[in-house]
């Protein structure tokens, strides 16, 4: 489980930064930058229960981001699918992790990264390969984006109803491949990632 080991070698402000939707064919990518309190009564419930949120279900990763609004310093970014086809995806969640260190109420004095790569931040930066699983401001970080990303999937599916968007969160499932070979691509669809692409072409082609 993750705790504050990797926060205490340092002093001052950190925040922990992950991102959530690099590999789904539709939709924003979004990062949050967390900053937790070092003393709170909800940081006890937090320190037992937080963990990699893709290891979570849905209704607990809600209760805990809850949570972590009500009691810590949060900074949500995203990068839009139009981003992310002019830079890529790689460069488009850097935007969205500077956005969302950017939306914190005070620049962190140090931030821990998900990963094994430095996004550029305004800030010192460690970079921590599978994060979420070892220090506990990645894993607030890593739900919080979760949840924030699901929540925005959850509304596009009501205007998209054929990609079951509000399931999964436009990964590439079979309900969502059955949709986009019905229906076609949308304006939410990444069309610098293949799947979408090849059905872009072969629509620009009067082949489908």
């Amino acid at each position: 489980m993750p705790d504050f080991t990797i926060e205490d070698q340092y002093t001052g402000i950190v925040a922990g930064i992950d991102e959530v939707g690099r590999g789904p064919l539709a939709g924003p990518v979004v990062a949050a930058a967390v900053v937790l309190p070092r003393s709170d009564v909800a940081l006890d419930v937090l320190y037992d229960q937080l963990n990699d949120s893709k290891k979570l279900s849905a209704k607990k990763r809600e209760m805990l981001a809850a949570m972590i609004f009500d009691c810590a310093s949060v900074g949500i970014g995203a990068a839009s699918v139009r981003e992310i086809d002019r830079i890529n995806i790689l460069q488009a969640t850097y935007v969205a992790m500077r956005r969302a260190v950017a939306r914190l109420p005070e620049l962190p004095d140090q931030a821990l990264v998900d990963g094994n790569r430095d996004p550029g931040l305004p800030c010192a930066v460690q970079t921590v390969v599978k994060g979420d699983s070892k220090s506990l401001s990645i894993a607030a970080a890593s739900i919080v984006a979760k949840v924030v990303r699901d929540r925005a999937m959850a509304r596009l599916a009501v205007r998209y109803p054929h990609f079951g968007w509000e399931g999964n969160a436009g990964y590439g499932v079979k309900k969502h491949m059955a949709g986009l070979h019905f229906a076609g691509p949308t304006v939410h669809h990444r069309r610098s990632f293949k799947p979408v692409a090849l059905l872009w072409d072969a629509m620009e082609t009067n082949e489908i």
